[in-house]
C-alpha cells in the first residue's frame, strides 16, 4: 500500500510502500514517555521505499529492553515525531526500516493495529484491539 504523510507544520513530507499487516502498537513505558500517550501507533516501512522532503532532527534513544540504541527522528519546526530507525546501516542487500509514526500517515484511518507489543506496560483502561495479536514484551 502506497502512503505518505508528514509532520504538523508542513515542513515534513514523505511517502512509502508498506504491508498493512505490519501496524503496530507498543504498550512500552518508553512510547508511552516519548509519545505522551498510553501507547505508540507505527507502520513499518523499507527504507528502499521511503522517500522524505525536509530536515529531521535526530535523538538517539537506548531501548529500556535490550540496551540497543535507535535513531528517534522528529521535526526540528514542530516536534512531531515522524520515525524511528537502527542506528547501524543493515549489511548490504538488507533495506533500512523505518517504523513511521502511525499519527503522522494520512492513510491512518485505513491501518488497523496488527500487533500490539509490550502489553504487560499497557494501561488497565487501554482496551486491546479486536483480532491484534497481544504480546507480554516483544516478540522474539
Amino acid at each position: 500500500m502506497k502512503i505518505n504523510g508528514g509532520c504538523h507544520c508542513g515542513n515534513i513530507q514523505y511517502e512509502a510502500d508498506i504491508d498493512e499487516n505490519k501496524v503496530i502498537l507498543c504498550h512500552c513505558s518508553d512510547c508511552q514517555q516519548m509519545s505522551g500517550a498510553p501507547f505508540r501507533g507505527v507502520v513499518v516501512a523499507p527504507g528502499d521505499t521511503f522517500s522524505i522532503q525536509g530536515t529531521l532532527t535526530d535523538y538517539i534513544k537506548t531501548t529500556a529492553d535490550s540496551g540497543t540504541p535507535r535513531v528517534q527522528s522528529f521535526c526540528p519546526e514542530c516536534g512531531t515525531h515522524v520515525y524511528a530507525t537502527s542506528v547501524e546501516e543493515p549489511e548490504e542487500g538488507v533495506s533500512k526500516m523505518y517504523n513511521l509514526r502511525l499519527g503522522t500517515v494520512k492513510q491512518k484511518d485505513q491501518l488497523k493495529p496488527t500487533i500490539e507489543i509490550w502489553c504487560d506496560s499497557r494501561e488497565a483502561w487501554v482496551a486491546p484491539v479486536d483480532g491484534a495479536k497481544q504480546c507480554a514484551t516483544v516478540p522474539k
